[in-house]
């Protein structure tokens, strides 16, 4: 079940303060988005590795797209399939904690907060 059918499930149900649920899974969201930052910052050391899962194609594909479009993609970090990458090149790139934190933590905050005034 999706984070998404979650909250929902949870705000229908009135289960807890609405602000409560938004404020726990954009929490949470945020932290595992800190967490893909983290391995963004120590991936690159393995990247000769025979095991690793990404390509240096694919490695410098993801590194053009964010030396084009900087920081301000993070602001996308909220949409599915492409947040978590996101996330992960903006360690990869160096972008500093004390930006990254708080663009993230808007779009995942703003993300839930928009679910639940589409759902009420």
């Amino acid at each position: 079940m999706s984070s998404e059918a979650v909250l929902a499930a949870l705000v229908l149900a009135k289960s807890a303060p609405t602000w409560l649920i938004v404020a726990i899974a954009g929490t949470a969201n945020t932290a595992g988005s800190c967490v893909n930052w983290l391995l963004g910052l120590f991936v690159e050391r393995f990247r000769h590795h025979k095991w690793f899962p990404v390509s240096p194609a694919q490695m410098t594909r993801a590194q053009a797209f964010y030396n084009r479009w900087g920081w301000p993609s993070l602001l996308l970090s909220w949409v599915p399939l492409i947040g978590d990458p996101l996330t992960l090149v903006a360690g990869l790139m160096r972008v500093p904690f004390w930006l990254f934190l708080p663009l993230v933590a808007f779009a995942k905050f703003a993300r839930y907060g928009a679910l639940v005034w589409i759902i009420s």
